[in-house]
């Protein structure tokens, strides 16, 4: 009985993970489909399961249109925000984990209020000062502001496992005859690795699907790919624009689930690292 009942339990579990994992995917599967379609097969009521396939419209969007200087500077704007993101991120997460007084919690409340803010406030005070500045439609300029919003974030996840990783390895550094800056990245960062491709990881995602932020300060030959794809997806009116933007969508996810992919083992040792009290 008790194992008709755990073969019913199992069944039902699986049942309702293959039936999550369906409505988590139908999404990005029927927009890869109809990505591959013709407009009037893509349309068609009812739709076509069988209808021919073709590249057309990556062909459109990539060759044609040029998505790849969009590409390009998505993949500048976002090495550069993760770059910079985890310099500064572990060094103050490592300094906030190892210090005890006061202060330390109040610059990390501050720090989470700050991240709390829409990012339209945060684009209000931003915007006037750079073009008052000239700093409009540069690198750079993405670049610091996408930081600026990331840094809290990372930060706080960063500190989190900074804290999971006893003292007493600086402290035997230290007596081993390293420097406070050695002792940090030839002991704890190689401890630290799960923890920090986990935290580059979100502020990967936080630069390369930014939309917001980008439209607003990026134009003409510097826009990034989520930027550009709305002149793509607000053509409601022509089909084949539409699906070369829709085409577009489904190029910018593919690295997506490569990346998730391949780090996953990383990403999920080093959630466990945060939340297992050393």
């Amino acid at each position: 009985m008790k194992a008709q009942v755990s073969i019913v339990a199992s069944a039902f579990r699986g049942g309702l993970l293959a039936l999550w994992v369906f409505v988590a995917a139908f999404p990005f599967a029927w927009m890869a489909l109809i990505s591959l379609r013709s407009p009037v097969d893509a349309f068609a009521q009812p739709p076509l399961l069988l209808a021919p396939l073709s590249f057309a419209h990556f062909h459109q969007i990539w060759v044609i249109d040029g998505f790849w200087r969009q590409a390009f500077n998505s993949t500048v704007i976002t090495v550069g925000t993760v770059g910079v993101s985890l310099s500064l991120g572990c060094l103050a997460a490592y300094a906030l984990a190892r210090y005890r007084g006061a202060a330390g919690f109040w610059l990390l409340m501050v720090a989470l209020v700050f991240r709390a803010m829409p990012h339209v406030v945060l684009l209000t005070a931003y915007k006037p000062a750079f073009f008052q500045l000239g700093l409009w439609d540069r690198y750079e300029t993405l670049i610091i502001v996408l930081v600026a919003i990331n840094q809290p974030f990372t930060i706080w996840m960063l500190r989190s496992f900074f804290v999971n990783i006893p003292a007493e390895l600086d402290e035997a550094a230290l007596v081993d005859g390293c420097t406070r800056l050695q002792a940090f990245w030839r002991v704890i960062m190689p401890v630290m690795w799960p923890g920090v491709i986990t935290a580059g990881l979100f502020s990967f995602l936080l630069a390369y699907n930014d939309y917001l932020i980008s439209s607003q300060l990026m134009n003409g030959d510097h826009m990034t790919m989520t930027a550009a794809l709305s002149n793509y997806m607000n053509a409601n009116d022509d089909a084949v624009k539409l699906l070369t933007g829709i085409a577009g969508a489904v190029s910018v996810c593919i690295p997506l689930i490569f990346l998730i992919l391949f780090f996953q083992r990383q990403i999920v040792a080093g959630l466990v690292q945060g939340a297992v009290k050393g």
